[in-house]
């Protein structure tokens, strides 16, 4: 499985990004492309034509991802950044709206308190990919993951 994050500029430069943490744990298996609203990315786009990908985003078209709908993709595109410019991204780049979209129901909820204007049932980007991580039975580098970000929200306060 392998991770893209399409990351919005600002969101690189906020030390409450999620994002840096997923790259740190997984390292090969995730990529950080900067979103450009008039030029997509090469190398993602490429990612996007060769490979069974689908975008983890929360839309009408979205289809809840359990154990059986994982092992349908090699590949997972997240949309790194605000819920409002994470919006923005998607309907300012139409190559994702062809994409197969798939949402997280979480069980509980978001541990990220780091944000106003958060959603009720949403979960940032380390929580998304360690919940796909648990569904591929990677429960090691899930719990990684999660702890990582506990000593990050914990050294932001």
């Amino acid at each position: 499985m392998n991770i893209y994050l399409l990351t919005h500029s600002r969101e690189l430069k906020r030390k409450t990004n999620t994002g840096v943490l997923v790259q740190q744990t997984l390292a090969t298996q995730c990529s950080i492309f900067e979103w450009q609203r008039k030029q997509p990315n090469p190398t993602l786009m490429q990612h996007i034509q060769n490979e069974s990908v689908a975008l983890l985003y929360p839309h009408d078209h979205s289809v809840r991802l359990d154990k059986q709908q994982v092992l349908k993709f090699d590949s997972y595109i997240l949309i790194d950044a605000t819920w409002q410019e994470a919006q923005k991204m998607y309907n300012h780049s139409p190559y994702l709206h062809d994409l197969s979209k798939v949402v997280l129901k979480p069980d509980v909820a978001s541990i990220y308190t780091l944000r106003r204007n958060q959603k009720t049932s949403g979960l940032c980007t380390s929580e998304c990919v360690s919940a796909l991580l648990n569904l591929y039975g990677q429960t090691t580098q899930a719990n990684i993951l999660d702890n990582k970000l506990t000593s990050h929200i914990k050294s932001l306060r």
